[in-house]
């Protein structure tokens, strides 16, 4: 039971619970692009043992040194793989696993931690439709829907992402800025918003 209630602290407190609702925010959009890397290197396992290693925490065991080993190693595969979107595609799965070590401290980078999947899954979707930016707007829109209260209020804690020249950096700092402000919508708007989004998580 205390590895429920366990809270981690530092600049601010993050609980087990509220890493695991980042944690599976995260590997939503990491399962979605999964085949991607798995098509350009079909005898690589180590992203989807990454999501693997994810899910358990997910699914209430404590963080340990599968997460760390599990996203290290997809982030070695991401670095030797062959094309941009099966790039992305493993990193997603390491970010996945890292999830669950996501560090309170208030530093603009660690908010990569929490929504660089979701940018890169939007940027995947781009390269594959030929480029088309539109592509990748329908894509942030899906992840801001995912997007629960308490995975906003973690994101909260944290400054604005980073800038960047990248378009994952760009897709990333548009899905930061839309999800701060939901904060300042009106209540009813919110909470439907995540009553919906609590619904599909609970049907995942």
């Amino acid at each position: 039971m205390a590895q429920h209630t366990h809270t981690v602290s530092g600049d601010f407190d993050l609980t087990m619970d509220e890493l695991r609702v980042v944690a599976r925010y995260v590997v939503r959009h990491a399962e979605d692009v999964l085949p991607v890397f798995e098509q350009a290197v079909p005898d690589d396992p180590r992203p989807r043992a990454a999501i693997d290693a994810a899910w358990v925490f997910i699914n209430g065991a404590s963080r340990t040194r599968l997460q760390r080993v599990a996203s290290f190693d997809a982030h070695r595969a991401a670095r030797s793989a062959p094309s941009e979107a099966a790039r992305l595609a493993a990193r997603s799965a390491g970010d996945a696993a890292a999830a669950a070590y996501l560090h309170p401290i208030a530093q603009a980078g660690q908010v990569g931690h929490i929504l660089r999947a979701g940018a890169s899954a939007a940027r995947i979707a781009e390269v594959e439709a030929g480029g088309d930016p539109a592509i990748g707007e329908a894509l942030l829109e899906r992840s801001r829907r995912l997007a629960t209260p308490v995975l906003i209020d973690v994101l909260c804690r944290y400054p604005p992402a980073p800038g960047g020249s990248s378009r994952v950096a760009r897709l990333m700092g548009t899905l930061d800025r839309s999800l701060r402000q939901a904060v300042d919508r009106p209540p009813g708007h919110t909470e439907a918003s995540g009553a919906d989004a609590h619904r599909r998580e609970g049907t995942s």
